[in-house]
């Protein structure tokens, strides 16, 4: 493969660029930007703006109304979004249930979902974690009997990202268990606005409202929303996991982040010097680095492959990414140092123009360091992962 852009993809980077200059709100990238706290209209206002250049789903075909970009496009999309600081355009509707409503949803479903959520019309989350199914996914007990024209669930879902606004969430539910645990699980989307569904929120250790527990207490949910057929869910949740698991790599993030650790590093002295250029903090970033051109190299040849659905490499992308995201937050709080250590939850809602401790970019770093410690588990966990490295791809 040729890891070199064409000029044709130089035309588009330039074309991607001067959208974002034109377009990105300032606001929304100086939040992004100084790691301060997105709100639900900060991602909805983002999302907006992109779809209505029709980039909002850049992995869609054109006939869902996608731009029909090729996978180097698409990345490059994704590069200039965050190297301007751009908020994430949220995976739950666009790169996760979307695509398996394209693949094994009814016509009735692809006609009223797919708009609605390249619009941003239905703010989705995702109904996949139990207490006591994580990484052991398959043995979810949240029950769907079906009683008539609709199924009756119970359970509950855990580490629901974003689910206190959701108006739509994709469960897998189990409808037999009598038969093996991955062969009586089907795949539903449920209204959250429906009676019976209870949203209780985990704080996290950032003191951040970002998860939710989600309770199903006799829920009534139409038999057309079940997606394909009864029972085959597991296919399509192992089919949405390779979407989740490639979005996980954030190369793009990484290497803006990179940059801020750089410069944070340059300001903060050692010995009357940059901390960037004590050998010892430099041979760590530049290990760092290393890793980080490795990954994207890693992720060019996967997208070369693009007229294949994401397949057990995505495990390693997710794997490398997530541990490239801890090493960064890690090596910014060691160049921080004590001025990350004031808690100022003022100035990371912005309710505040600036930092108590008086130092505006060292302020987030603790809580992004923290909040970053998820990344190995969510999305199937690291451990999972290099099981699924070793079987499917190793062969061991």
């Amino acid at each position: 493969m040729d890891l070199n852009y064409s000029a044709e993809d130089e035309a588009f980077r330039d074309q991607v660029r001067a959208f974002l200059d034109a377009e990105l709100p300032p606001d929304l990238q100086a939040k992004v930007r100084a790691h301060l706290r997105l709100t639900k209209d900060d991602y909805v206002r983002w999302h907006r703006i992109a779809a209505r250049q029709g980039w909002a789903a850049p992995a869609w075909p054109t006939e869902y109304g996608g731009p029909g970009w090729n996978a180097t496009q698409r990345h490059i999309w994704e590069d200039e979004c965050a190297r301007a600081g751009t908020p994430r355009i949220l995976p739950f509707g666009v790169n996760m249930v979307a695509p398996v409503i394209m693949a094994f949803g009814s016509a009735e479903q692809k006609a009223y979902y797919l708009p609605r959520i390249l619009s941003c019309a239905d703010w989705w989350c995702q109904g996949y974690s139990e207490p006591g199914s994580g990484s052991d996914l398959a043995s979810l007990k949240t029950t769907a009997v079906r009683e008539g024209e609709h199924y009756i669930v119970n359970g509950q879902k855990t580490w629901t990202t974003l689910g206190q606004y959701a108006d739509m969430i994709f469960c897998l539910v189990r409808t037999d268990a009598t038969v093996r645990k991955q062969e009586g699980i089907s795949f539903l989307l449920i209204d959250m606005h429906t009676p019976g569904i209870t949203v209780r929120p985990i704080i996290m250790l950032d003191e951040e409202h970002e998860v939710n527990e989600v309770f199903f207490d006799n829920v009534k949910v139409p038999v057309q929303n079940l997606v394909g057929k009864e029972n085959k869910g597991w296919t399509y949740a192992k089919y949405l996991l390779g979407h989740e698991r490639t979005g996980i790599a954030a190369v793009g993030v990484s290497k803006r982040e990179l940059a801020a650790l750089k410069k944070l590093a340059m300001r903060q002295l050692k010995h009357g010097k940059p901390l960037l250029e004590d050998p010892l903090f430099a041979a760590k970033v530049a290990n760092l680095e290393i890793e980080l051109m490795a990954l994207e190299v890693t992720v060019l040849r996967t997208i070369a492959q693009e007229d294949q659905a994401p397949g057990p490499q995505a495990s390693l992308l997710k794997v490398r990414g997530s541990e490239i995201q801890q090493m960064l937050t890690e090596l910014m709080l060691e160049a921080a140092g004590p001025a990350a250590l004031p808690f100022d939850p003022a100035y990371l809602d912005g309710e505040a123009p600036h930092a108590a401790g008086g130092d505006d970019a060292a302020a987030p770093l603790a809580g992004y360091y923290f909040n970053t410690r998820k990344t190995t588990i969510y999305g199937g966990s690291n451990e999972i992962q290099k099981n699924i490295i070793t079987q499917m791809i190793l062969g061991l």
